[in-house]
């Protein structure tokens, strides 16, 4: 679904593994989903979000909010 928004190009669809998802893998063994990113960029403040030197990407908003608008409406079919 992100790929059909917003285009193959800027989709990675197995990142590296990382320990901070370990706690949603347990979830997952149970109820079926996914963990995803959405991109910060290649500037300083880029590192993850338990940083102090993270810095939230606030062009980031609009692209979470289109992604997570668009699953609902595919999960209620509307």
């Amino acid at each position: 679904m992100a790929a059909d928004l917003f285009g193959e190009a800027v989709i990675t669809r197995q990142g590296p593994a990382l320990s901070g998802s370990e706690d949603f893998a347990f979830m997952l063994e149970k109820i079926p989903g996914s963990y995803l990113f959405i991109g910060n960029g290649d500037t300083p403040g880029t590192c993850m979000v338990h940083n102090p030197a993270y810095d939230f990407n606030d062009g980031n908003i609009a692209i979470g909010a289109t992604f997570w608008c668009e699953l609902v409406k595919q999960y209620l079919k509307l």
